[in-house]
């Protein structure tokens, strides 16, 4: 699986197709993105990542930048989130942060 971070609107899917060398219609079912937002519904954090582990490309939009939440379960969410994302990047073959549209590999190699 190859794990990819960035910040919204970052170039993360367009990243994913050249990465796995598919269309879009061909990575939605290679690929889950926005698992930021599974993260704050999911009981257990280690099952939900590796079930997510299964897809060929994980994608998440970095939100732990920037002003902490006043709302509580905005900063549970916000941590189950930073956390599903350390446990993705341990599972994965290949991290890859986007930024400006630009991969670059952090850790592994690439398929």
């Amino acid at each position: 699986m190859i794990f990819i971070f960035g910040p919204l609107c970052s170039g993360k899917r367009a990243a994913a197709m050249e990465l796995l060398h598919c269309t879009a219609r061909e990575l939605s079912a290679r690929a889950v993105w926005d698992v930021q937002e599974l993260a704050a519904q999911a009981g257990d954090l280690e099952r939900l990542a590796d079930e997510l582990a299964q897809r060929d490309a994980v994608i998440a939009t970095e939100i732990g930048c920037g002003v902490v939440p006043v709302d509580a379960r905005e900063r549970a969410a916000r941590e189950a989130a930073g956390r599903l994302n350390c446990l993705l990047a341990q599972r994965a073959q290949a991290v890859v942060r986007v930024f400006c549209g630009i991969p670059v590999l952090i850790r592994g190699e690439l398929p």
